[in-house]
């Protein structure tokens, strides 16, 4: 343990790291209260005594595991005896999927598109073909796949790749129609070369289109199949290098299946149409079969349909053949969703699909081609799924997928996550979800189950949360780097249905999805948990284990907020307590009443966006709503996005800010406690002078000005700038005034109103908050600026930290995803200057209200969009069974503090150093039926230090912006320390967490970098460029939590995981899962001794002897070049340095060198089989013709 020396500190923060800012004392400025520490003083005395016992050595950055759907996938393999599933992306990202716990990731370096998959049977080996014509072999044989191979190819574009199974010879098909031969064992290419010009015929004229397919037969592996786009199909003799057969096809070929007997083949075409031939009559069809064709009454061919993009031919003993394919449909069912087709004798059965199919394969018991192939299911490769359908009963149900596939399911607008929390409330909540769960699956086990998995030593409960586009909340079990889906809350049903359809102008619809969860807040110790939603409402939930049927409690709330220009001084020169006579009075009535509908020309007024549901609600087992509260439109405004939110079990109060202010509800009394413009929490200690607009400005305005700045901000600094960093310059609203709140009455509503259309943060109706770049105002709009006055702007322009984006690349398919604005972690604006001061977080904890305070109190600690810090004090009834009946009071205290930038995070330690919880009340079910537990007094924790009445500082408030850190001690309101964390950038993210025992300042910035600060010294302990800041998704779902782990939504399908923890990182390997597990191939099925010998079997093809190069020569050097991977080293970067390293490189070279010997008994047991064959064979035929004359033969 070592202890903190503070000179030490000093010395030590000259080193800084470059996206870092220094350290210092108090001296470098301050709040209100801020002074200079002199050594020896009685503050100093107290930092002398707390241990500091985290170091740099304690973290690391890595990413542990990727959950969910891969996104945009291309191309799917799967291996039939190690039974693992890969999955390949536009991304060039590769999912490799076993049992469950078996979840493998692993990416090309280059980004480019997966374009098909190959494993090496039960070879623990994989080849992958990507769209810059390169081709890449992975090691499976540890835990973390690496590439031991590649090969580029210069001249040709890859079509088509096919590795006959037990082999080590790939064929590769190309856009020119050649079909070149790759050694799987040293990746070199062969001199061995099928030229389109040689496999077709001479006469014809045209190019036969790029290779479509390659499949060598089942009967005779020493002949090929190739097929081409236009119809063409060629079985290629490999050792007289000619064409044995050709056939040719008027429309064009999409893919091509074998029967298992290699007598026949199966095409499927662009018409719609499947032909199947054989090999004996190549001149036309065996049979052709329109499947979704209408017959015509005349016996003319059906007619056409859609393409069939590929079909599969599968064999069984016992029954007839399955034809399964994808397409095909007729084209007059336009509206019809994609389809999978499965044919089983005379029935034809049509699987319609959610997403269109990317790909699907079918599952069968035999990795041999020559045999009956008995499938058993068949994997559907959706855009946005992934479905295995049951083919041995039926109905075709579909398996249960034991995957977290579906966390797109509504696309993800927030996230929250969970570590080390109460070890059962993943028992509770997996069995009330488990109650909710769906049925018809399939009987039968997942039959993708290969690899194997252990719990590893990080066994502690963690539990991620999302929030979706249509309302829903899922929660996840995420132990032991896995994911489970424990239970789903879905929000909306609180709501009334949305009546589109009412005559109501489009302009009030509200967008697409009114019901987005904005941002949740959760307390897992007293089970209260919060919504925020993107139409201005906030939701309180309590847990039950009982179901109950009630009306929903609503409330309204009325927050308006005009002020002037704010002309903002340096945040380090504000004096603590400005002179009352430099601000401006209060004039602006700010009511929380909803008693009117004001309909002066129609303007809507009091009335929320959403309709509570007025009849009583059933409530299942779990989440049930215990109030609602919702913003409401002011003078034709509608209610701005909430940007802060948090609850308190036990003091029963929930407080949510927006760009407009603070509204602070009691929801155990369901009342409104306190509603407020942010320049009103102030009271006199306003640090800013607020001045009137200039008459010219107005004059701009109304003439139609089209740009939102009179001066132009040169580009490079506005990409250093934060989304709040302008806040201290810009005009939040030319409407002077704002005064405290009424209690409204308990109220539901049933009128339906909606939010303006928000697209990409910029928000449309003109009506909204400003985020859109200028436009003309119409005439509805100047009759507007006429109704506001000569002195007032037409519209807001009010940004609330919900409704700012970053100028970054958005792609369409992206587009809706990123159109949802829900936290202060997506304001990032480098185009609109103007905006209101937002609350950008809001803590509850028992703390010293005032300055000099010497006792603690329930405390509301508020911080803004312009860096300062206000606290909201409460008197709350001392008895608990006056908790209901005696009113609760809330003021602001006076206490002013600042930092640079807009506050994002709060915390609290105790004199030791260490960090205070929130208070909570511990769970009590509040619908039980057991009076003892009716009749139990709320027990309440408070985590809070003694109330000593010496002089001295009794806690650490730690505070984090945006640009800096700070550490204040409490009740003097010193300032102990400020980090400057960066200059060039801003922090995205923060949040105080525990690791190891000790609190720690978690920071994320927008330039990439994760930053790890100790408390309360400041301290860096780690600053790694980690992920630029590419997406708006990673700044709004980017979240860290206790323990070293992280996570951020990668994709619009896919969260990653990481960790900061070295102890973390060093187990990680222990942790995941092993892809490859020694597995016997099957034996084949015994052919008999005719067949062998007469039925042109494959055994006795030598393709050494054929494609190697001393009979096939060279390749071209400038045809493909080669390049050497990392291989297994990649195993051994993860592992640490010194001995650990040692000990993993060996191992490594011990499981080489076993493999080499596995295969060199592998290829000696060959060799004596067919020594004994051909001994035998010899044998049999001297005694055939032992006894024979010469003239008989």
């Amino acid at each position: 343990m070592k202890k903190f020396n503070f000179r030490k500190v000093l010395d030590g923060l000259t080193a800084s790291s470059p996206g870092s800012g220094s350290s210092s004392s108090g001296n470098s400025g301050s709040g209100t209260g801020g002074g200079s520490i002199q050594p020896g003083g009685t503050a100093g005395v107290l930092r002398e005594e707390i241990q500091e016992t985290l170091t740099s050595d304690y973290f690391q950055i890595c990413k542990t595991v990727r959950h969910g759907f891969p996104y945009q996938p291309t191309a799917l393999a799967f291996d039939p005896v190690q039974k693992i599933l890969a999955i390949g992306t536009r991304s060039g990202a590769i999912r490799i999927l076993g049992r469950p716990g078996v979840d493998c990731y692993c990416q090309h370096e280059s980004g480019a598109a997966v374009l098909q998959l190959q494993f090496l049977i039960n070879e623990g080996a994989l080849v992958s073909a990507s769209s810059d014509e390169t081709l890449h072999l992975w090691n499976l044989r540890q835990k973390r796949p690496a590439i031991l191979h590649s090969l580029k190819f210069n001249r040709e574009r890859i079509t088509y790749c096919h590795l006959p199974f037990q082999s080590k010879w790939l064929y590769v098909g190309t856009e020119r129609g050649n079909t070149h031969i790759v050694n799987i064992e040293s990746f070199i290419l062969s001199g061995y070369v099928i030229m389109w010009n040689k496999a077709i015929e001479l006469s014809t004229k045209t190019h036969p289109g790029p290779v479509v397919h390659l499949s060598d037969s089942p009967r005779d592996e020493g002949k090929l199949l190739i097929g081409y786009e236009n119809g063409t199909v060629v079985l290629w003799d490999l050792k007289s290098k000619r064409a044995e057969l050709r056939v040719y096809y008027d429309e064009a070929i999409h893919s091509i299946d074998w029967h298992h007997e290699g007598k026949q083949f199966m095409c499927s075409h662009s018409d719609g149409s499947l032909t199947l031939w054989n090999l004996k009559s190549p001149s036309r069809p065996f049979q052709t079969t329109i499947p979704h064709g209408k017959s015509q009454r005349d016996g003319r061919k059906p007619e056409s349909c859609k393409p069939i993009l590929k079909v599969e031919y599968k064999t069984c003993r016992n029954s007839e053949p399955f034809i399964i394919f994808s397409g095909g449909l007729s084209y007059d069912k336009a509206c019809r969703r994609p389809s999978l087709t499965i044919m089983h004798g005379k029935s034809i059965t049509v699987l319609e699909m959610d997403h269109p199919i990317v790909e699907f394969l079918t599952l069968c018991e035999t990795p041999y081609p020559n045999e009956f192939q008995e499938p058993y299911a068949v994997v559907v490769l959706l855009e946005k799924d992934l479905i295995v359908v049951d083919l041995t009963q039926s109905n075709f149900p579909i398996f249960e997928n034991p995957y977290p596939m579906d966390i797109h399911e509504s696309p993800v607008t927030c996230t929250a996550y969970f570590a080390d929390c109460p070890p059962d409330l993943i028992l509770v909540l997996y069995s009330i979800g488990a109650k909710h769960k769906k049925q018809g699956y399939s009987n039968k086990e997942w039959p993708v189950s290969g690899g194997t998995w252990n719990i590893g030593a990080q066994t502690y409960p963690e539990i991620i949360i999302t929030g979706h586009a249509d309302g829903s909340i899922k929660f996840w079990d995420a132990s032991a780097i896995t994911l489970q889906m424990l239970y789903k809350l879905k929000t909306s049903k609180v709501f009334e249905k949305q009546k589109i359809g009412d005559g109501k102008p489009t302009s009030e619809i509200v967008e697409e999805d009114p019901y987005a969860v904005q941002m949740i807040y959760w307390c897992p110790e007293s089970r209260i948990f919060c919504v925020a939603g993107v139409s201005a409402y906030v939701i309180v939930y309590k847990f039950s284990r009982h179901e109950i049927t009630t009306e929903v409690v609503s409330l309204e709330v009325r927050l308006q907020y005009d002020v002037e220009d704010i002309i903002t001084p340096e945040p380090e020169t504000i004096p603590p307590f400005p002179d009352p006579s430099s601000q401006l009075p209060s004039s602006k009535s700010l009511s929380g009443s909803t008693s009117t509908v004001a309909s002066e020309g129609g303007t809507k007024d009091s009335i929320p966006c959403l309709s509570v549901k007025t009849r009583p609600v059933r409530m299942p087992p779990g989440y049930q709503a215990e109030l609602v509260v919702q913003l409401v439109w002011v003078d034709g405004e509608p209610p701005q996005q909430i940007t802060s939110l948090t609850v308190s079990s036990a003091y029963g109060i929930v407080a949510f800010g927006n760009c407009n202010g603070l509204a602070i509800v009691d929801f155990m009394q369901k009342t409104v406690l306190l509603s407020m413009g942010t320049i009103d929490l102030y009271r006199s200690s306003d640090p800013y002078q607020r001045q009137p607009r200039s008459p010219r400005k107005n004059k701009q305005f109304i003439a139609g000005m089209t740009e939102l700045t009179d001066s132009p901000v040169p580009l490079e600094l506005e990409r250093c700038k934060s989304p709040t960093s302008g806040f201290a310059t810009r005009a939040p609203e030319a409407a002077p005034g704002f005064c405290r709140n009424e209690l409204p009455a308990v109220r539901q509503r049933n009128q339906v109103h909606h939010l303006p259309d928000h697209v990409n943060g910029h928000c449309t109706s003109p009506t909204s908050q400003t985020c859109s770049s200028g436009k003309r105002l119409s005439s509805a709009d100047v009759s507007k600026v006429n109704r506001w006055g000569p002195g007032r702007p037409p519209f807001r322009k009010a940004q609330s930290a919900a409704c700012m984006e970053v100028s970054l690349p958005v792609t369409t398919e992206e587009s809706r995803e990123n159109s949802y604005n829900r936290s202060r972690s997506s304001s990032i604006s480098s185009i609109d200057k103007e905006a209101k001061e937002a609350i950008t977080a809001l803590y509850f904890m028992e703390s010293f209200a005032r300055k000099n305070d010497m006792t603690i109190s329930p405390c509301l600690w508020v911080g803004t969009s312009l860096g300062v810090v206000l606290v909201i004090s409460f008197n709350l009834p001392s008895a608990d069974e006056q908790r209901y009946t005696e009113p609760v009071l809330a003021s602001p205290s006076g206490t002013l503090l600042t930092l640079k930038g807009a506050v994002l995070t709060f915390s609290c330690m105790d004199r030791l150093g260490g960090l205070m919880h929130p208070p909570y009340e511990v769970w009590r079910d509040p619908n039980s039926m057991d009076d003892n537990e009716k009749g139990r007094r709320r027990k309440l924790v408070l985590n809070s230090p003694s109330t000593s009445q010496e002089m001295g500082d009794h806690q650490y408030a730690v505070v984090c912006s945006e640009k800096q850190a700070k550490v204040f001690s409490l009740p003097s309101q010193t300032c102990l320390h400020v980090h400057n964390i960066t200059e060039t950038s801003f922090i995205l993210q923060a949040a105080v967490v525990v690791m190891c025992n000790s609190a720690c300042l978690a920071c994320f910035c927008a330039n990439g970098h994760i930053m790890i600060m100790s408390l309360p010294s400041l301290r860096p302990m780690l600053d790694v460029n980690y992920l630029p800041l590419t997406d708006m998704r990673i700044a709004r779902t980017f979240c860290f939590t206790n323990e070293g782990q992280a996570l951020y939504l990668v994709s619009p399908t896919e969260i990653q995981r990481l960790t900061y923890s070295q102890e973390m990182c060093d187990n990680l390997q222990d942790m995941l899962g092993e892809l490859f597990t020694p597995v016997e191939t099957p034996e084949a099925q015994n052919r008999g001794f005719l067949k062998g010998l007469f039925g042109g079997s494959g055994q006795t093809f030598d393709r050494e002897e054929l494609f190697g190069e001393a009979s096939a020569g060279k390749a071209s050097k400038s045809l493909a070049q080669h390049i050497p991977g990392s291989g297994g080293i990649e195993g051994v970067k993860v592992a640490a340095g010194g001995v650990m390293g040692e000990l993993t490189r060996a191992r490594i070279a011990l499981d080489e060198r076993g493999q080499r010997l596995g295969e060199l008994e592998e290829k000696t047991a060959g060799m004596m089989t067919s020594a004994e064959a051909f001994s035998k064979h010899a044998h049999e035929l001297m005694l055939k013709y032992k006894d024979k004359k010469w003239y008989q033969f």
